[in-house]
């Protein structure tokens, strides 16, 4: 039975977090809430946590779960990733910086790919160079599956911001900054997502499938958000993490919903892969093994493997290593999947 990710961070609190300054860009969106929701959890009175996004109506939705009056720390800040001067003044006084802004929808991404680069590029890169104006001293960037071996550009997009911050420990001098990057799969209910447009469509005898081959890896919000205070605590700056997940069949989650559906084949979009991969046999030569993640170190000489692996107790993985959606070593059950999509629907219900 397939045990969720890092399930021991939500009983404790994440001794980084006490009397830091944090900022989540893309603070609004699905991960941001999540994440802002955790800290506040936790840490009711912390220091100071900023809500930084572009969307003045879902910064005042958020507020209204999230008031000033009750959490005194909470900011919310208009801006775009894309504005450098909004994003060096935002930083002031910032310890930790979340980067979870994107734009990440494939299709509108084919469809207006300078918009994508706009933000997803050199948005990465204004918000490199602001960490390095500042005090900051921490910083944990959220990627995708999509960046490994990109078939579409907004996995292109993804895997450039990747480096931009990894090469940015180059660079960080005697700032004594931390620059690392969380990469994982399928963020299960998100929007965009097959499960949600399946459970819209529930009802209906045939269910559009892209095709019957494809799979994906899952991970659930809370196990993204686990994984990100992970990167806080743990990274030493270099490191892509990965974590080990499980993945699942489209048409399972198919029948997860409406077991007597039947399928109409529609073929795959645009820049859409049959199974997703998040390590590269290339990427393998650098990748090495955390226990609940592996790491992909960088080429570059930022970080030793060898005492990188004798510091953290990492072992290396095997030449010629891949990390498949296709060839993962546990696939969720129609069952399995029942569950979790009813935890999902749930949850929904009780954020409104």
């Amino acid at each position: 039975m397939w045990r969720p990710l890092v399930a021991p961070q939500r009983t404790r609190k994440i001794k980084m977090l006490k009397d830091k300054s944090i900022l989540v860009t893309g603070g609004t969106g699905s991960f941001g809430r999540a994440f802002v929701a955790r800290v506040l959890e936790q840490y009711p009175d912390i220091k100071r946590l900023v809500i930084y996004s572009r969307d003045e109506l879902k910064q005042f939705e958020m507020e209204q779960q999230f008031p000033r009056s009750r959490y005194r720390g909470l900011r919310y800040f208009i801006g775009d990733v894309r504005d450098a001067a909004r994003l060096r003044r935002a930083f002031e006084g910032i310890d930790i910086v979340i980067h979870a802004a994107a734009l990440k929808q494939v299709p509108a991404a084919e469809y207006n790919p300078f918009e994508c680069i706009k933000t997803n590029v050199m948005g990465a890169q204004n918000v490199v160079e602001a960490c390095l104006d500042s005090d900051v001293k921490c910083v944990v960037a959220l990627s995708t599956d999509k960046a490994a071996a990109p078939s579409n550009l907004y996995g292109a997009t993804k895997l450039c911001s990747d480096k931009l911050f990894i090469a940015a420990n180059h660079i960080q001098g005697d700032r004594g900054i931390r620059f690392s990057v969380v990469r994982y799969g399928n963020v299960m209910g998100s929007r965009g997502s097959v499960m949600p447009f399946f459970l819209s469509r529930r009802h209906d005898k045939t269910l559009p499938i892209t095709d019957p081959r494809m799979t994906r890896f899952n991970i659930s919000l809370q196990e993204g958000v686990d994984m990100v205070l992970w990167a806080v605590e743990n990274a030493e700056g270099g490191e892509i993490f990965v974590p080990k997940i499980p993945s699942y069949r489209v048409t399972d989650v198919a029948r997860a919903i409406n077991p007597d559906c039947e399928f109409e084949v529609i073929g795959i979009r645009p820049g859409e892969k049959i199974h997703e991969e998040m390590i590269t046999v290339s990427d393998s030569l650098n990748t090495v093994d955390r226990g609940q993640f592996y790491a992909i170190l960088p080429s570059s000489d930022i970080l030793d493997p060898a005492s990188y692996c004798e510091r953290t107790g990492a072992v290396p993985v095997p030449e010629g290593f891949s990390y498949n959606s296709g060839d993962n070593d546990h696939f969720l059950s129609v069952v399995e999947l029942q569950a979790l999509i009813a935890r999902h629907v749930e949850n929904a219900k009780d954020h409104g």
